[in-house]
């Protein structure tokens, strides 16, 4: 490394936000870019650790260590190139990545691992501005066809490698705007989307053909079709194309079987955070939910949970209670017994920074209210013993609510697209389909592919870019007998 002794004398610098006060006026992006000094510094930090564990612990297999080094002596060009050669989409993850790489950081043993996600933030933003990243499309074509599903990460990333390789790729989309849950799943002060467009930009100048508001399958319900202009059935993929990659997303939510469930006012998270993301690009949605003025109850501890808390803010919710069903993890995790993975600790996001109250083990019983509205949430505390959960004695407690928000996560992908295909399903719903040997990624289904949330159910940006790209490797073999891509 060229600064052997910087993890020794540099500490951590994470990158820094715009006050509160200021940024939930708006839906922007409010996480300030490490400057360039900073970025060499933080850079500097990387050590020489012999095995970088870093490199296991990111699902892309980032080769972290090298572009470190390269931001420390000023080679950004060289940085972006490395960054790219395992990463389609570094600035998506750069943004929305939870980061496992810096949980398995070695330095972060004993000290703040290194900002990895700033580092990588940095590059891919100065990648852009200085227009190195262009078109590369395929000097030679195939003549092979491929569809893919879904234009979320997974798909994403797979059309570009196919794309790259000489393949004529269609990407098909059920939302009037490709991304899929980037889009219309995370809130643009997260991750604004003209980051997303600018990739659509870049895979059309190198072939990849997209197609939006058509539904792939078949006896979809009208909640899945409310976007959609069109529908294609498998069939017809089949007679038009070599081979199909199915790459949705997860969309199918986890519901809330209590009395008063049906109530007004009781609503999925994915019903509320895409609006908000429509209202954004300029369109109008009718009866958007709004949480401004209302006592708002967001059940589900995650990072849904988390994006309904800070979209509330910015609406001027009255107040914002996040309810989580298991108990309050530690502030600080068991280093020794967790390093190198991902650790169970307490996280508290920016979302909540922003105004939120918080309250873990509490499961709720029943929603009441009048006229047909949502008016007042009953819960109680809830403990775990011998691997069950049960109700604590006098425990139950009332809420006012004037907005539920259900973020408790995603049980499979929709299962009318799997069944058109007459995909096998594993025991969670998902397509059932290897990741090792031969036939990875295939499913049961002649020459249908299936990858990201599709296959392993929800999960990272960065679990389905990999899968994507791996997917793309092995729909490459399959047509041509070998492929040049990298796994």
């Amino acid at each position: 490394m060229g600064k052997v002794t910087g993890f020794m004398e540099i500490e951590r610098q994470p990158e820094s936000y715009l006050p509160v006060v200021e940024r939930v006026k708006n839906h922007k992006e409010f996480i300030l870019r490490l400057e360039d000094g900073a970025a060499k510094l933080q850079g500097a930090r990387c050590m020489d650790c012999g095995i970088p564990f870093c490199n296991s612990g990111c699902p892309v297999n980032n080769i972290i260590p090298d572009w470190n080094d390269l931001v420390y002596h000023g080679n950004y060009r060289a940085a972006l190139d490395t960054l790219h050669s395992t990463n389609n989409f570094p600035e998506f993850t750069g943004r929305i990545c939870p980061a496992p790489c810096e949980s398995a950081c070695t330095l972060g043993i004993n000290e703040d691992p290194v900002g990895i996600k700033s580092i990588e933030h940095f590059i891919i933003d100065k990648g852009w501005e200085n227009g190195w990243v262009a078109p590369q499309p395929s000097d030679v074509k195939t003549g092979k066809k491929v569809a893919v599903v879904g234009s979320g990460p997974a798909g994403l990333a797979a059309a570009q490698q196919l794309a790259r390789v000489g393949h004529d790729v269609t990407v098909f989309e059920k939302s009037d705007r490709i991304g899929g849950l980037l889009r219309y799943g995370i809130p643009d002060f997260k991750m604004e989307k003209s980051h997303i467009d600018r990739r659509i930009e870049q895979m059309q100048a190198e072939g990849v053909v997209f197609r939006t508001s058509v539904l792939v399958g078949k006896d979809f319900p009208a909640s899945v079709n409310n976007w959609a202009k069109e529908t294609i059935f498998p069939e017809d993929l089949d007679k038009e194309f070599d081979a199909v990659i199915l790459a949705g997303g997860a969309e199918q939510p986890r519901d809330l079987p209590v009395p008063g469930r049906e109530l007004k006012g009781v609503h999925f998270a994915m019903d509320f955070l895409p609006q908000q993301n429509k209202i954004n690009a300029g369109e109008k949605v009718k009866d958007q939910i709004k949480a401004g003025g209302k006592h708002v109850i967001v059940i589900g501890g995650g990072d849904t949970g988390s994006d309904c808390v800070g979209t509330s803010n910015r609406h001027g919710a009255a107040s914002v209670t996040q309810f989580e069903l298991m108990p309050q993890p530690p502030e600080q995790e068991n280093k020794p017994l967790v390093w190198p993975y991902w650790p169970t600790k307490l996280r508290t996001s920016s979302s909540h920074e922003e105004g939120c109250e918080r309250d873990w083990a509490v499961a709720t019983k029943r929603l009441e209210g009048k006229g047909g509205k949502v008016e007042k949430l009953i819960a109680c505390r809830v403990e775990w013993k011998d691997g069950k959960m049960q109700e604590m004695p006098n425990s139950e407690f009332e809420m006012k609510a004037d907005l539920v928000l259900l973020a408790m996560g995603f049980v499979s992908p929709v299962a009318q697209v799997l069944d058109a295909f007459s995909v096998d399903k594993d025991s969670r719903g998902n397509a059932k389909a290897s990741t090792e040997g031969e036939s990875s990624y295939l499913t049961s289904a002649a020459k249908v592919f299936a990858a990201g949330d599709m296959r392993r159910g929800q999960s990272l940006v960065v679990w389905a870019i990999r899968e994507g790209r791996q997917c793309a490797r092995a729909v490459d073999e399959f047509l041509m007998g070998a492929s040049t891509l990298p796994r």
